[in-house]
């Protein structure tokens, strides 16, 4: 069985090297292993080396170079609309902070058709309307890199080089991080090897 490891984006997608499509949903568009089978019987082995999204129009490379492309599948979904962007825009937290999928196109939302999503919908007063179409729901934000949006690499975001003044730049509450010193330091001075201030750091000072 052929196997894919490489997606060929659209533009990039030459003709003459497509041998067979294959229409996918979008949640066989976002798998990275799997068995799949194209429209002219062309059976292939899905083993990419990392999470992507296949897009309507790219092609799946098989390790002889021939081209498998993809047409992203009709699904039954909900139109959204509401009568100001407020309302799409309160609509879209509420529905990401239920894990429900959402795309987002310019005057409008598009979420897989349910009841439950459907009396959301009509909870936030705005309009749904069954259609049948691809569907590109926004990829997750926490695709994990496990920083949740900064960097704590617990030197408490400041760092000593001699000579220079002692100015804490961390934005940390101090509900939450009680250094055991005074954060409101007037003065200034500098912290060499031995230089007797009396100032005593609990936390490591990187030299």
């Amino acid at each position: 069985m052929p196997r894919v490891t490489t997606i060929v984006r659209k533009p990039a997608v030459k003709a003459d090297r497509v041998v067979d499509t294959i229409t996918l949903d979008h949640e066989a568009r976002n798998r990275r292993h799997g068995t799949l089978k194209g429209e002219g019987g062309t059976e292939i082995l899905l083993d990419l080396d990392m999470e992507t999204t296949i897009n309507d129009g790219d092609a799946l490379r098989l390790e002889d170079g021939r081209l498998v492309q993809v047409q992203a599948a009709a699904e039954p979904l909900l139109e959204v609309k509401a009568e100001n962007p407020l309302r799409l825009t309160r609509l879209a937290w509420h529905l990401g902070s239920s894990h429900g999928l959402v795309e987002v196109a310019a005057d409008a939302l598009y979420v897989e058709n349910s009841p439950a999503v459907a009396e959301l919908v009509r909870g936030q007063g705005c309009t749904a309307t069954p259609v049948e179409r691809p569907f590109k729901p926004e990829r997750s934000a926490h695709v994990c890199d496990h920083d949740h949006g900064h960097h704590h690499h617990h030197d408490h975001g400041h760092s000593h080089s001699h000579g220079e003044s002692h100015s804490h730049a961390h934005a940390h509450s101090p509900a939450h991080h009680e250094h055991g010193h005074d954060h409101n330091h007037d003065h200034h001075h500098e912290h060499g090897h031995g230089c007797g201030c009396g100032h005593h750091h609990g936390h490591k000072h990187e030299h």
